[in-house]
């Protein structure tokens, strides 16, 4: 297997409507992997469907997509980004609906009076933003919003009057639960009880508002891209309004159909209007078809209604399919179930019909996830032929989900080409290729061992345990052993585990730096690393400097372009190391990078010979004799050293440490202070080696040259109180 580079995007997606749920996907990785496969004009297959931003790139990029969605509501997603109706059609619709009478008032009106409150400033009457409920609670505790008339803004405690409100409308619930209720489920279907269970995580206040809404929006009549631009902004208030909004936002990307204990009930119809901007900035059209209808040539959506399995035979007759690309599913008990209600809700109980099975589902665990991944990569095995590559994007990564697709595509025929990863906090971008199914073999703890072993050799520096098990990962794959012959998905998993738990515990081998027990938090580094070569964090600031002298005025894209070649697979930068090294070598004007004027080679050459210099006269004053040895400047007394000065121009630091002791002294210029620190954040075994020598800088030097007077004791005092800066802005940890 050949590692290949991490394609980075353009800014991340995770944006617009029900992104809390949708894959987290940067722009341009699609395009940016097609564009390498030289497959203009060629029909590709989504089989997932999981991310409607993804399919659309890659029609846009001039593709035949392919799409099998039997989500309705990413379905509903897909089209209408494919298709998005004009900002104007958005407003007149709400404005539509907004003017209807509810008795004798506007409904807009009607469903504002709903939130109101009073400014505790001012005592204006004003809309609340959202108000604040405590798990259990008859009541909200308080209440968000913005005076128009004083200004007062931000969270207050709710008011008595604030209760009686939602008393109030607490008392007609039942008859809008039910109402709710019956838009999904028939009075008699066995799959009531989930349904009942689901709209539980809608308070009353926000239930009330929707089913008036939904109720009032089938008098209306309107032409087809109004009411699509309708639905779509009631769909924002169907996410708006239930409870599954922590606050403070612990949890931005809820998984499971759970009520956190402090959330947030949003004002509902002020969601609608916010929602006219996020589907008005989904981008241009889409040429699209509904299956089995047929794409023209130069690029669109061809969306199928329903699984990949229904699809399979037909797809390898009709269309060959040259490539495959797919953000996979992770267990989304949340979405799925919500799904299920609010397609209930926008378009009736036969839009659940084929949907139902997510109502009733209440368990997702990763033994599942693999088996229903095995399914599909099964049927999408079948309609390749040998050869075709696979783009999987997994979003959220971790050691578990790994697993779960590594496996389920080995078993099922694919062959891994590569895998990428760059933090936990981005997609893992893996590549297959379709191939015959392969003979598996019987599991080898050794091969784990070794392959951890070396990626952390080949690292130079500790790896978080995503990484770690990735490496392992990788190398099973490669035997054909990671699901051995009999074994269920669910023992894959544990077996998986376990092993890396008993090889990471070997305390002869690895050291776990972390305050937890479990073997997945914290770094895992070796015990006794071989002799220094560069860490990986130093590799990326030489290339990334070489880079810049290069490439002066480069943007940031240009740069991961070019790095992420040069560090592949599982050694990709992220992108919080490579901000740390430009700002410390270069300065930004607009999005473009460029280095400082000192930072230029034969600048910073020039200044290190000018702290050699001002260390040799430093010295003489303290009467100490001074020799220089390559990049060391040493001090003696009587024939003895007194201090070992390392003088660097970078923040190469493990050089400098390869020998250090309590009297060496590294000398670095103040702009790298920041990246040292850094440095240390990120490489624990680096900041225990770090302890046993003192870092002055440049400037400390220079202060020092122009005291009338110094000591060796005032020297001594000086440098002790000279420590290397806090790193500023976002840790990102590898």
């Amino acid at each position: 297997m050949q590692s290949q580079p991490y394609i980075p995007g353009f800014q991340p997606a995770d944006i617009g409507p029900l992104a809390r749920f949708l894959p987290a996907l940067e722009d341009g990785v699609i395009s940016a992997f097609l564009a390498r496969q030289s497959l203009e004009g060629t029909w590709l297959l989504d089989p997932f469907g999981f991310s409607p931003r993804l399919a659309l790139e890659a029609a846009r990029s001039g593709y035949r997509v392919l799409v099998t969605a039997n989500n309705p509501i990413t379905r509903f997603l897909l089209e209408t980004f494919a298709n998005p109706p004009a900002e104007s059609e958005f407003t007149a619709a709400l404005a539509e609906l907004g003017s209807i009478k509810k008795g004798d008032e506007r409904l807009e009106i009607h469903l504002g009076s709903l939130y109101l409150t009073h400014c505790e400033k001012c005592n204006h009457p004003v809309q609340a933003q959202a108000f604040l409920w405590r798990k259990g609670e008859q009541v909200p505790y308080a209440r968000i919003y913005e005076c128009s008339q004083c200004g007062d803004s931000g969270e207050r405690l709710a008011t008595e009057e604030d209760h009686e409100r939602a008393k109030k409308i607490s008392a007609t619930d039942a008859l809008h639960r039910s109402r709710a209720l019956e838009r999904v489920v028939s009075l008699k279907d066995e799959d009531r009880y989930y349904a009942e269970e689901a709209i539980q995580h809608y308070l009353p206040r926000p239930l009330y508002v929707l089913t008036t809404i939904l109720n009032r929006m089938e008098g209306l009549n309107l032409s087809p891209d109004r009411k699509r631009a309708l639905t779509a902004l009631i769909l924002v208030g169907c996410d708006a309004g239930n409870t599954l909004w922590a606050h403070p936002a612990e949890r931005p990307r809820p998984k499971q159909l759970s009520t956190p204990n402090q959330f947030r009930e949003h004002n509902v119809w002020m969601m609608m209007e916010r929602g006219v901007s996020l589907f008005a900035e989904t981008g241009g059209r889409v040429p699209y078809e509904t299956w089995p209808r047929k794409l023209p040539q130069g690029g669109g959506l061809c969306i199928f209604e329903g699984r990949l399995r229904d699809l399979a035979h037909a797809v390898r007759k009709e269309i060959p399919i040259t490539a495959v690309f797919a953000s996979l599913p992770r267990p989304n008990q949340a979405f799925w179930t919500l799904s299920a209600l609010w397609a209930g809700w926008l378009w009736g109980r036969e839009a659940v019909e084929p949907y139902k099975v997510a109502l009733r589902r209440r368990r997702y665990d990763w033994a599942w996830n693999a088996t229903a991944l095995k399914t599909m990569f099964d049927h999408l095995n079948e309609l390749l032929a040998n050869g075709v590559p696979v783009f999987g994007l997994l979003p959220e990564p971790e050691p578990s989900f790994l697993t779960s697709a590594l496996s389920a595509a080995e078993v099922a025929g694919f062959q891994l080409e590569s895998l990428a990863l760059r933090t936990e906090h981005d997609p893992a971008q893996v590549i297959w290729t379709s191939a015959q199914k392969p003979e598996l073999a019987k599991a080898d703890v050794d091969l784990v061992r070794n392959a951890v072993l070396e990626h952390l050799f080949t690292r130079g520096e500790p790896a978080g345990y995503l990484h770690i098990h990735a490496a392992g990962l990788i190398a099973l794959v490669q035997a054909h052993a990671l699901k051995p012959p009999g074994l269920e998905f669910d023992e894959v998993l544990r077996q998986t585990h376990a092993w890396f738990e008993s090889i990471l515990r070997d305390e002869k081998l690895f050291i776990h730096y972390s305050t937890g027990e479990g073997v997945e938090t914290g770094l895992w580094g070796l015990k006794d690393p071989p002799p220094a070569e560069e860490t990986l964090a130093d590799r990326v600031e030489i290339a990334l400097v070489t880079f810049l002298q290069n490439n002066p005025d480069s943007i940031f894209i240009e740069i991961e372009n070019d790095l992420n070649p040069r560090f592949p697979g599982l050694l990709t930068p992220s992108k919080g190391l490579i901000y740390a090294v430009l700002n410390s070598y270069a300065e930004k004007d607009g999005a473009r990078w460029k280095l400082r004027p000192e930072d230029v080679a034969s600048a910073r050459r020039k200044e290190m010979n000018t702290m050699f210099s001002l260390l040799e006269g430093i010295g003489k004053r303290l009467d100490y004799e001074a020799r220089r040895e390559d990049n060391t400047l040493l001090w003696e007394d009587g024939g003895e050293r007194v201090r070992s000065f390392y003088v660097l121009a970078s923040a190469l630091i493990g050089r400098a440490l390869e020998d250090a002791d309590e009297k060496t002294v590294i000398v670095i210029p103040g702009g790298r202070a920041a990246l040292a620190a850094y440095k240390q954040q990120r490489d624990p075994a680096l900041a225990a080696r770090f302890r046993e020598c003192r870092v002055v800088k440049y400037r400390l030097l220079r202060a020092l040259n122009e005291l009338p007077i110094v000591t060796r004791e005032t020297f001594e005092e000086q440098i002790a109180g000279d420590p290397v800066e806090q790193s500023r802005g976002q840790m990102m940890m590898f």
